[in-house]
C-alpha cells in the first residue's frame, strides 16, 4: 500500500513539471513581449527579397525546447535557415562578380581613353610638324619668288665677267696657237653655263672700208672657232667689225686721248646676267629638300 502511494506521488510530480514549465514560459513570454517589440521587417528590407524567417509559435508538449527531439526534427527546423544562408552566399558571389566586371570595364575604359589621348597627342605633333614644314616651304617659295623677281628685273642687265685679247699680224686673219689657247681657256667653262653672251669686236689698222672688212674677217675667225670647237650657240655671240675705231686705254681714263690700233686685234668679252645665279639657287634648294 505504501509502495503504490509513493509511485503515484512520483508520477504526479513528473507530470506536473512540464505543465509548470509551460505555464511559466508562457507567462514570461507574455511579460517580455512588450519590452522586446521591434518594428516589423518587410520583404524589401531583406537581401534575398523574401519575407524574413518566422520562429515557430507552436510550442507543443515540451515547449520550445524538446529534450527528446530527433535529428530529423532538428534538420527540418534548421533547413529554412540553411536555405537562406545558401541564398545569401549566392547573392554575395553574384555581387562580387558584378563588382569585378564593373572594375574590369572601368579599367578597360581608362586604358582606351589613355590610348585615345596618346593618339590625339601624336596627331597634334604630326600636325605641328606638317605646319612647320609648310611654313618652311612657304618661306623658301617667298625667297625664290624674290630672287626670280630680281632676276627678271635685271634680265637684260649683263655684267662683264672675263675679257680676252686676240692679236693678229697685219693682213692676217688666221688664229695663232696662243690665240686658240686663250679662247679655249675662256670658252671651256661655258658648256655648263647659261645666261651669258659673248661680245666679239674686231679692230684693224688702215682706214675706211678696208679696215672695217679686215676687222670683220678677224672677228669672224674668232666666232667660227668658238662655234665649231666649243659648241657655243651662235645666238649668244654678238660680232661687230670696228675697223680702225679708237680703243679705250688700259686704264680707261677719260682725260687721256683714245689710241688707235696698229695691227689686227679682236676683243672677246664674256657678259653674264643673273640667270646663272637663279639656277644655282634652285639647285641648292632642291638638294636641301
Amino acid at each position: 500500500m505504501k509502495k503504490s502511494t509513493i509511485v503515484g506521488l512520483i508520477l504526479s510530480g513528473v507530470l506536473a513539471v512540464p505543465v509548470f514549465a509551460q505555464s511559466s514560459s508562457q507567462s514570461s513570454t507574455s511579460q517580455a513581449a512588450p519590452a522586446t517589440a521591434s518594428p516589423a521587417i518587410t520583404r524589401a528590407d531583406t537581401a534575398t527579397g523574401k519575407d524574413p524567417l518566422q520562429p515557430e509559435t507552436r510550442e507543443g508538449f515540451w515547449g520550445r525546447v524538446n529534450p527528446f527531439a530527433r535529428k530529423k526534427y532538428v534538420a527540418r527546423q534548421t533547413q529554412p535557415i540553411r536555405d537562406r544562408i545558401n541564398e545569401l552566399d549566392e547573392l554575395t558571389a553574384a555581387n562580387t562578380k558584378q563588382i569585378k566586371d564593373v572594375d574590369a570595364r572601368a579599367q578597360q575604359g581608362i586604358q582606351l581613353a589613355s590610348a585615345k589621348a596618346n593618339e590625339a597627342d601624336q596627331h597634334a605633333i604630326e600636325a605641328g610638324n606638317k605646319a612647320q614644314a609648310a611654313q618652311q616651304s612657304a618661306d623658301q617659295a617667298h625667297t625664290r619668288l624674290n630672287t626670280v623677281e630680281q632676276v627678271v628685273g635685271n634680265i637684260d642687265q649683263y655684267q662683264p665677267s672675263t675679257q680676252t685679247e686676240i692679236l693678229f699680224k697685219a693682213g692676217q686673219t688666221v688664229l695663232s696657237k696662243n690665240a686658240k689657247e686663250a679662247l679655249d681657256e675662256m670658252a671651256t667653262p661655258l658648256k655648263s653655263q647659261r645666261g651669258y653672251v659673248v661680245e666679239v669686236q674686231g679692230f684693224s689698222s688702215g682706214s675706211g672700208q678696208v679696215a672695217i672688212a679686215n676687222s670683220q674677217k678677224m672677228a669672224e675667225s674668232v666666232v667660227r672657232y668658238l662655234v665649231l670647237n666649243h659648241d657655243i650657240p651662235v645666238y649668244r655671240i654678238y660680232l661687230v667689225g670696228m675697223g680702225n675705231a679708237p680703243l679705250p686705254t688700259a686704264t680707261a681714263e677719260e682725260a687721256k686721248p683714245k689710241k688707235r690700233t696698229t695691227g689686227g686685234r679682236v676683243e672677246v668679252s664674256l657678259l653674264k646676267n643673273n640667270l646663272e645665279q637663279l639656277a644655282s639657287t634652285s639647285s641648292n634648294q632642291q638638294q636641301q629638300k
